[in-house]
């Protein structure tokens, strides 16, 4: 289990201008698929315009919006704890992965699941900092594969990926999640990446 629990706090101002604590604790929201026991998304905090409106004090963000990606114009920021899932990755089916996918927000990325692979590859249209806080993760793209340690960070550009625990406990991450836009020619070689693939593996 991770060192310690999360703890959030939340500034803002008074009516008279003056800094205040808003809130100190527990985050109110955190996502916790049933299909993969350990896993929990801390959701931090959600901006939802660039530049982000400074107010005096602020109704909980993450009431608001339940989703993996930034929402338009936004950015995310939570902390991700991610279960032991030995050497071959979670061990459950295609139709787990897409309920999974389903209750965070992902459903589409259901497609991207190929034989032989992590069942749980994903692609955002997003630039997301991911920092390891505990313990050890393995980034997967589509063949390579890097292991980040404790104080490792990751610059994630909209490639498809999956995270994978080889380890015997749990993971920790911090992720940033920032909205971006594909630029057309990346769109359609992706287009064109995943029909390769599904013909590949028999799936058209």
């Amino acid at each position: 289990m991770p060192s310690r629990n999360v703890r959030r706090v939340v500034t803002g101002h008074d009516a008279t201008g003056k800094a205040i604590i808003l809130s100190d604790g527990t985050p109110p929201n955190v996502i916790r698929p049933a299909h993969q026991p350990g896993l929990a998304f801390h959701e931090l905090w959600h901006t939802d315009a660039s530049p982000a409106p400074v107010t005096a004090t602020e109704s909980e963000p993450t009431d608001r919006y339940a989703e993996t990606a930034p929402p338009p114009h936004g950015t995310i920021i939570r902390m991700v704890d991610i279960p032991p899932e030995g050497q071959d990755g979670p061990g459950f089916d295609k139709e787990t992965a897409e309920a999974l996918f389903a209750q965070v927000g992902l459903a589409e990325n259901a497609e991207h699941t190929i034989p032989g692979r992590h069942p749980l590859m994903h692609r955002t249209e997003s630039i997301d900092y991911g920092i390891v806080l505990e313990g050890q993760i393995v980034l997967l793209l589509d063949e390579e594969e890097v292991v980040l340690e404790r104080g490792d960070m990751v610059v994630q550009r909209g490639t498809i990926h999956a995270w994978t625990n080889r380890t015997n406990t749990i993971t920790r991450m911090l992720f940033v999640l920032t909205d971006g836009v594909f630029e057309p020619e990346l769109k359609t070689a992706f287009e064109g990446h995943d029909q390769r693939l599904k013909e590949a593996h028999g799936l058209v």
